[in-house]
């Protein structure tokens, strides 16, 4: 596996990573969920980032936790503390903490989980917040379930004040439902009931943004207050014993559970899709800015290859002025009586005249300009009447190139009026508007 290159991008990846397996992680779809989390360890391991690897390694003894492998599950967890505790992150600390109370909580040893529940609570950094409300809450369940049932109150009427101050109405549901448990343990079933209650007009608020689930919504309600219903009758007349009561109650519980999870589910599922989208938008993003990027380093490596083209015409120019100059100066020598002199002149001569009449270099030059406009040739030749000259074509590229009828003269080895005749002629075989300049033409494909 390959990041993507750079701190920020590898940032953004092992983000994504750690993002996405926590939304599959919370659609209850371990197996994927833990494969995101193993494969960001291994790339947080890779660029030595202690606090993706924490988060990761916490992230995935979650998954081992609600899969039952409570063993590898403590095991990550404790990985995941000693990490946090380096880094000297109390936020992380507190996250832990919690987790491993949880653990501990399943395996029902309640008194090592009420020891993290409250070292999470030591830990934790914010003030009001969903997580504080929750830790609160955690404690009152824990005391709740060991018979402490005064600290049990204590700590679940602390979340359900926390949870009212930040408005949130999931952990507000949450501690009223533990609180009717507790009154319900008590015997003060008045209680029980009120705060039962309470949850469901609560949850009932809740479920209302949920559209997709209201008419499921409203069956379970209604199901939930026909038992409030029997409930009520029961402790009004006092004709049911304590084992139907407890039945009852315990149903009314498997309903409140119920919908509970199911609106949690449903929203978890609508706020991490979304969380998805925008992230997959980013990774999106990332890649387009690397094409962006690509295509600019290709528009100037053509420049570069355009210019060096344009020099390598100047260059085949000058030197054909030079040697025809030359050439010239030397015939006019011969006049002279000197007979050695003159053959020495002549061998000269020939000699000059051969190398102007060498292909050489244009055949490199034909290379270059191939590569930098490889489909030019095969374009002008579709649109001509009949065929190119080999002379025509040489043309028609040196125009292609912004030259003037001296250097293509120079270049081709004519004098500017043959330039003008064969700019004229090439212009008849092409299909070309008469106020259209010849070489804007030739630029336009």
């Amino acid at each position: 596996m390959l990041l993507l290159g750079g701190k920020n991008h590898d940032t953004l990846y092992l983000n994504l990573i750690d993002n996405l397996g926590e939304v599959h992680l919370n659609l209850k779809d371990y197996n994927t969920a833990k494969n995101y989390f193993e494969k960001g360890i291994v790339a947080a391991t890779k660029l030595n980032s202690s606090s993706y690897l924490a988060s990761l390694k916490s992230n995935l003894g979650v998954c081992f936790e609600k899969k039952k492998n409570y063993a590898e599950a403590l095991k990550l967890q404790q990985e995941s503390l000693g990490l946090y505790t380096v880094l000297e992150d109390a936020e992380g600390l507190s996250r832990v903490n919690e987790n491993i109370g949880s653990i501990y909580e399943d395996l029902e040893k309640f008194t090592t989980a009420l020891h993290y529940f409250k070292k999470s609570l030591h830990h934790h950094t914010g003030e009001f917040d969903a997580r504080l409300a929750n830790i609160l809450n955690n404690l009152g369940d824990v005391n709740r379930k060991t018979g402490v049932l005064d600290q049990g109150l204590y700590y679940t009427n602390k979340s359900l004040t926390v949870a009212k101050a930040i408005r949130n109405k999931k952990e507000e549901a949450s501690a009223y439902k533990d609180l009717a448990e507790n009154y319900q343990l008590l015997e003060d079933l008045d209680k029980a009931y009120a705060n039962l209650n309470r949850f469901l007009e609560v949850d009932k608020e809740n479920r209302k943004l949920e559209n997709s689930n209201q008419a499921r919504a409203l069956q379970v309600i209604y199901a939930t207050k026909e038992k409030e219903t029997q409930i009520q009758a029961l402790l009004q007349n006092s004709k049911v014993d304590n084992a139907q009561k407890t039945l009852l109650v315990g149903l009314i519980l498997v309903f409140l559970i119920f919908m509970i999870l199911w609106y949690v589910y449903l929203q978890k599922k609508r706020k991490n899709s979304q969380k998805e989208a925008l992230l997959k938008q980013q990774l999106l993003k990332v890649k387009l800015d690397k094409i962006q990027s690509d295509e600019l380093s290709l528009q100037t490596e053509v420049r570069l290859k355009n210019t060096s083209l344009s020099r390598y015409s100047l260059h085949l120019s000058q030197k054909n002025k030079m040697l025809s100059n030359l050439s010239h100066t030397l015939k006019n020598c011969l006049d002279r009586s000197n007979v050695d002199l003159k053959r020495k002149l002549m061998g000269l001569i020939k000699e000059i005249d051969f190398n102007l009449s060498q292909e050489d270099e244009w055949d490199e030059f034909m290379i270059l300009f191939k590569e930098i406009h490889p489909e030019y040739i095969q374009k002008i030749n579709k649109l001509v009447t009949g065929s190119l000259s080999p002379s025509e074509l040489r043309l028609s590229i040196l125009l292609r190139l912004n030259l003037s009828s001296k250097e293509i003269a120079s270049i081709l080895r004519l004098t500017p009026d043959s330039v003008r005749v064969s700019r004229y002629r090439l212009r008849k075989k092409l299909p070309i508007d008469s106020k259209q300049e010849l070489s804007a033409f030739l630029h336009s494909f």
